[in-house]
């Protein structure tokens, strides 16, 4: 099958999107990495009760049982 005309723009244009948004999505996740180990080297590590309240806010319970952040 041969996708021609606005059929193959959108599907580029599509993909592209996708890719950008992967691309994204990478660079948000190594910044705030870059970001918490930068307070944790000033403020000291992150203790359990900040971590669960972080899980909690982040995932809802369901991210109380540890098993969400360990990704």
């Amino acid at each position: 099958m041969r996708v021609s005309g606005p059929s193959r723009g959108k599907l580029t244009d599509n993909v592209s999107g996708y890719v950008a948004e992967a691309v994204a999505r990478q660079l948000r996740h190594q910044l705030l990495g870059a970001d918490l180990l930068r307070y944790q080297e000033e403020h000291g590590e992150f203790t359990e009760e900040e971590l669960t309240q972080a899980r909690s806010r982040i995932f809802g319970a369901a991210g109380l049982d540890g098993s969400a952040g360990s990704a």
